[in-house]
């Protein structure tokens, strides 16, 4: 769907990598950067926010380049990945979730204090104000952004610090982490790396958000294995790896250089709850997430669609329907079922330009509208004269949605019937994927017939949340998911929530739009770099004089008059460097 979501929180992919060839030889054919370089386009539609990596070279030398914008931008059609050495690296794509759009956010974050951390973050932490204080108060650890990532980091490396050693091992890393997760509540699915040392992968005790594991073959040593974790198996097939697994609820793994994986079950699982939001929208057809096939799941989604249209509308209703059209791309799968359990030909209706960003990113209700029909264009044969069944995967705000009915009217539709492979979403999602405020959802105090009037719709069918859940917990495999997180549809979320969390979610909200664009400091303090000036060699800004005019658009900077880019001073990004050529 062209989904009309406030830019505030979304989705986000995470990718972590060891290579079974470690080498401190800098030419050495051994750079873990080219995979996960590779591995960012296959998870691309999880972030187009920012994204970036950072790598692990000789001696623990940690190299990033990250910034805002999507994977061929951020490392220039892959020119940036050259500066990027060393066998071992963790990937990331972002949608903000709580913070800003600045480069200080665009993950991974980084800590240089135990050992040299980097971690990259999926999901969301509902006790964030909670945790800040304790870091404040009580381990004396400075926080520099909005960022649930660095909360968590930083939750974590304390953890860590507390075994008062020079060098640690693989028990102390899962130690300290079933201590942190004592202290977070929310969901997630995290990669991490330990300078020198080797890559961590781990996920909530519900199993909210995805991460799996999976090995090849070494490229350039015979014998060796390589490791990959990502949020998608898609990443891991593509770039062939095999033997995917899932890391469980409450799991973590560890991967020290040279060895085999060390799983750990950190905290004891509390359920098996995947977000049913992945299979709804967000995850690609062509994943397979805790053992379930997301095209399988939209393809029963769309027969349960189907058998709920025929119950509503009634066989004379469904005889009037001329064509089943898709909201593309993410229902095409679940329209084609739609149309073949009701015997009704299947429309390629709207056509999608590939060359826009997203409409969700848009913050303005008119700048929506219009990036709809930049985004999607409907072709007028398809529609003239004919009474359309629009399949979408859900509704939110409805903005979208009417302004699509209105592109099927212009077209010459002379009925326009939509449905919506989800059912209504009346509630905040809390774990990730901040899809709007209570009252900003459609949905919010409206049935079916008030919202159909909204959209200019003849009718309107939503899926029910049993058939929902069906769809996919029919195709779970033994020991698979029990139950899902499907708070956004009924208000009962699978974690205990903290009292007063909602309206800290809205005061976040209301903060976020009031923000100028200038982004917060990094997690490590800021460079601030005006007019494309350059870092030192060691990430920090060099103490020279500036000349007039950058001293007046520093001084403009830092009294908001303009948007300074920020970048981590203890970490050099490659991004701010001229491009080689």
């Amino acid at each position: 769907m062209i989904r009309d979501l406030h830019r505030q929180g979304i989705m986000c992919g995470v990718i972590g990598l060891i290579l079974g060839h470690v080498s401190d030889d800098p030419n050495a054919p051994c750079k873990a950067a080219v995979a996960l370089h590779e591995a960012l386009y296959f998870l691309q539609h999880r972030g187009q926010d920012a994204c970036g990596i950072a790598t692990c070279a000789a001696g623990g030398r940690i190299y990033q380049c990250k910034g805002n914008g999507m994977a061929a931008k951020v490392f220039a059609d892959g020119m940036r990945v050259q500066d990027l050495p060393g066998s071992m690296g963790i990937g990331h794509l972002r949608y903000p979730t709580a913070g800003t759009s600045s480069n200080a956010e665009s993950h991974r974050f980084y800590v240089n204090s135990p050992y040299g951390i980097c971690l990259a973050h999926n999901g969301n932490l509902i006790n964030a104000p909670e945790l800040r204080r304790y870091l404040d108060t009580v381990a004396h650890r400075h926080i520099n952004t909005d960022s649930d990532s660095e909360l968590m980091l930083n939750v974590f490396a304390n953890e860590l610090n507390e075994t008062g050693k020079a060098r640690v091992n693989t028990d102390d890393i899962f130690n300290s982490l079933g201590r942190m997760y004592k202290r977070c509540s929310g969901g997630w699915a995290c990669t991490a790396m330990i300078a020198g040392f080797g890559v961590l992968g781990f996920r909530d005790s519900y199993g909210i958000r995805p991460l799996v594991l999976g090995e090849r073959e070494s490229d350039t040593l015979p014998g060796a294995r390589d490791y990959m974790l990502a949020s998608e198996s898609i990443a891991l097939r593509q770039l062939g790896f095999g033997n995917i697994r899932d890391i469980l609820p409450g799991q973590a793994v560890f991967i020290q250089k040279g060895r085999a994986p060390v799983f750990h079950q950190v905290q004891e699982p509390k359920a098996y709850s995947p977000d049913i939001f992945e299979y709804v929208y967000f995850a690609r057809p062509d994943t397979v997430m805790d053992g379930i096939s997301v095209h399988a799941s939209r393809q029963r989604m769309g027969y349960k669609l189907a058998d709920k249209i025929r119950e509503l509308l009634g066989d004379e209703v469904i005889k009037d329907i001329d064509a089943v059209i898709p909201i593309p791309e993410t229902s095409n799968t679940s329209a084609a079922s739609v149309s073949e359990r009701l015997g009704k030909p299947y429309c390629q209706g709207f056509v999608k330009n590939r060359y826009v960003f997203r409409t969700f990113i848009m913050p303005q209700q008119g700048a929506r509208q219009k990036g709809v029909r930049r985004k999607l264009s409907a072709i007028q044969t398809e529609f003239e004269g004919r009474c359309v069944l629009l399949v979408d995967d859900s509704i939110v705000r409805g903005t979208t949605s009417k302004e699509i009915v209105a592109m099927a009217r212009e077209a010459g539709a002379r009925k326009v019937i939509f449905a919506s492979c989800a059912p209504p979403i009346t509630a905040p999602h809390i774990y990730g994927i901040d899809l709007a405020s209570p009252m900003e959802l459609i949905a919010s105090g409206k049935d079916r017939f008030a919202i159909a009037k909204s959209i200019d719709a003849e009718e309107v069918i939503y899926q029910d949340l049993d058939d929902l859940k069906a769809s996919c917990a029919e195709l779970a495999p033994p020991n698979g998911p029990t139950q899902f997180e499907v708070g956004v549809f009924c208000g009962k979320y699978i974690t205990p929530v903290p009292e007063g969390y909602f309206e800290h979610l809205n005061q976040m909200r209301g903060t976020k739009r009031k923000q100028a664009t200038h982004a917060q400091v990094a997690s490590s303090g800021p460079t601030i770099v005006v007019g494309g000036g350059q870092t030192g060699t060691n990430g920090l800004t060099p103490h020279t004089a500036l000349p007039e005019g950058e001293r007046g658009s520093l001084e403009r900077a830092r009294n908001g008059a303009i948007s300074p880019i920020r970048d981590d001073i203890s970490l050099h990004n490659m991004a701010t460097e001229p491009e080689r050529r």
